[in-house]
């Protein structure tokens, strides 16, 4: 991907690679130290921490300069280690967890390369999606948002971050999430 763009600035990217379940995998939230299987918490920490870094180090070359350019990955609020009231869900906390760090250290890293850049953790609350699924029956109807209402709320929370929230996890209504 990067030889194709020749270092050709980037201006936005945008990350919504993520996984929380995958029956076919045997791939789903723990809810007990037991259910932890050291197999499903390596593939969930690859894909939901690493992959996002190692395509912004992929892009590195594009992203540096003196271009305004956003970097947005969705992470999840139960990620936030400061907003965790319930446990369980092992693999998948600890690895939206660590993307928030990963990308918060990336922002100090390309923050010195590119002025103007700006990467989000972004929480897009729970959306009607395949991720979502099995777990949309406890969800209050007026929390379970539709994909395009997600995708304007985000675009509005990226629209108003400047290069000084570089390094900043939001949710979908546009307020800050601790770390």
């Amino acid at each position: 991907m990067s030889d194709q763009l020749k270092g050709e600035p980037v201006h936005l990217l945008l990350n919504a690679i993520g996984i929380l379940h995958d029956s076919q995998h045997g791939v789903g939230p723990e809810k007990r130290l037991e259910d932890l299987n050291a197999e499903t918490f390596a593939r969930v920490m690859h894909i939901n921490a690493a992959t996002p870094t190692l395509l912004i180090a992929a892009l590195k070359g594009s992203l540096q300069g003196k271009h305004p350019t956003i970097i947005a990955s969705l992470s999840a609020r139960v990620g936030s280690i400061g907003d965790n009231g319930f446990g369980g869900w092992y693999s998948y906390r600890a690895s939206k967890a660590a993307h928030n760090m990963l990308l918060k250290t990336a922002s100090m890293e390309l923050k010195r390369l590119n002025q103007q850049s700006i990467i989000l953790c972004l929480h897009p609350g729970t959306t009607d999606t395949e991720l979502s699924k099995p777990f949309q029956t406890r969800v209050p109807e007026d929390k379970l948002f539709t994909p395009d209402f997600v995708a304007r709320s985000l675009i509005d929370v990226m629209a108003k971050r400047t290069p000084e929230d570089t390094g900043s996890f939001w949710d979908w209504a546009g307020k800050p999430i601790e770390w």
